[in-house]
Formats: C-alpha cells, structure tokens, sequence
C-alpha cells in the first residue's frame, strides 16, 4: 500500500466511511497539490507541500465557489445515493476565502433538493478564529473539529500548524462551540500521543470542550512519518471506555478490523 493520491476535482466518491456511511466528499482546495495549516505525522495524503493559514496567494489554484455549487447541485439533483455531503479534501476546508457564503448556499440546495441529506465539516480546527467559520456551523448538521493533543507540545510535534496558529486559541475556541463533535487520532512511536499522561492531559481538555460525542482512532494506511505506530483497535476501545468514566463525554473508538472493515 502507498499513501492515497490526492483528490483530483470538487467532489469525490461517495465512499464508505466508517462513520459517516456514504460520503460524498467536497474538496475546496487545489488538486495538483496539498494546502493545508497543519502537517501533520499521520496524514494518508502525505506531507503538507503548501503549508499556510492564509491561502490567498493560492487562489487561483482553488476552485471557484460558482463551479463548487454548480457541481453539487449537479450531485444533488443525480440519482446517485449518498447519505452526507462531507466537507474534507485535500487540506483544510474552512480555509476557503468564502467558506461560509459557501456552506449557506450547499445548504439551500440540500435542503431544495434533499432535505433528509446531511451535511459534514471535517475540520483540523485552525479556522475558528474566523468569525464567518463560526457562523457556518449554524448550516452544517455534522460539525467535526480536530483536537489530537491535551498539551501544547504534543501538538505541535504531532500536527506540526504553519505560522499563526496558536493550540492555546483553538481550544478556547472550541470551548466555546456547542453541538460540535471531537475527532482524534491516536499513535504510538515518535511522536506519540497516546500515554497514560498524554490521555489524562487530553481527557482534561475534554471535560472542558463538552463536545456532543468524542471520535478516535488511529492509522489504518500508510502515513509519511515511518516512526509512528497504530494503537490497536483493543487498546482504542479501552482508551475510549476510560475516557468515558473519565469526562463523562461520549467517546466511540473506530478501527478496521484485519479484513479492512470498520
């Protein structure tokens, strides 16, 4: 197995996720390559080449918020079954210039179209100083944000943010969030996240956030940072019951089991 190819144009799959069911996928930023705030150790999609918190000197490189809505309104109104419209590709969504005039306009025509669909944001958290990403929540049924770390450092080692993004300030933000789901992936090797003082550390900033429900899980493909190591799906299901006693939040651990099946 190699690390996944990027994806090629606006919209992608549906594929089968482990938690979402059929996704189809929105990608907001370049196809030819990576641009991201974070880059992180575990990513599938390699290691960020652009890496930047302000995406402007790249825009004519991300799609046209004209030619996003006209390819999901084309998903919308085909036969094609999918269950959510996912916001997630190749880098973080919510750094697109227009990011909530976006999302308001995918959700008038889900729900014009297909008002049973939902839609999700899969975010790394780095825009939520933005007041207009704030704002977008309020359209978006599934809000994910990413917290892989109870401390600074261990963020910075694992995520590794460009210039301008400060730990401190993403978890004050999402302490201020309601409604919002907690995703968190888990390693161990260098850097590792998933010690017994790397959890309580964690578990403390969860007890903070109060997110709906918690996620984690671990690698399942290959990721650029050979030293990391999965957790396997046992230790995940007991990290997710302690977690549990622990803040009183709903935590879920999903895995692939050896026949690739989440």
């Amino acid at each position: 197995m190699s690390l996944l190819p990027l994806q090629k144009g606006i919209l992608y799959g549906p594929i089968d996720s482990r938690r979402l069911g059929k996704s189809l996928g929105i990608n907001l930023m370049p196809a030819e390559y990576k641009l991201c705030s974070f880059n992180c150790v575990y990513c599938h999609y390699g290691w960020t080449k652009v890496h930047a918190f302000d995406v402007l000197p790249h825009q004519k490189d991300i799609p046209r918020l004209d030619d996003v809505v006209r390819a999901i309104k084309g998903a919308l109104m085909s036969g094609q079954a999918f269950d959510y419209l996912t916001f997630s590709g190749n880098g973080e969504p919510t750094l697109y210039p227009r990011f909530l005039e976006l999302v308001t306009r995918v959700a008038e025509l889900r729900d014009k179209y297909r008002p049973r669909l939902k839609v999700a944001l899969l975010s790394n958290s780095s825009g939520l100083n933005n007041a207009d990403v704030v704002k977008s929540i309020d359209h978006i049924d599934m809000p994910v944000f990413k917290l892989d770390a109870g401390k600074r450092e261990i963020f910075y080692a694992i995520n590794r943010p460009a210039r301008g993004v400060i730990f401190k300030q993403i978890v004050e933000r999402l302490q201020s969030l309601k409604r919002i789901l907690i995703q968190t992936v888990l390693v161990h090797g260098s850097p590792c996240n998933a010690r017994v003082q790397d959890l309580k550390a964690y578990f403390e900033l969860i007890k903070k956030i109060r997110p709906k429900a918690v996620h984690i899980y671990s690698i399942d493909r290959p990721v650029p940072n050979v030293r990391i190591k999965r957790v396997l799906p046992e230790e995940l299901k007991q990290i997710a019951r302690r977690g549990e006693d622990d803040t009183k939040v709903k935590i879920e651990a999903f895995y692939l089991d050896h026949k690739g099946e989440g």
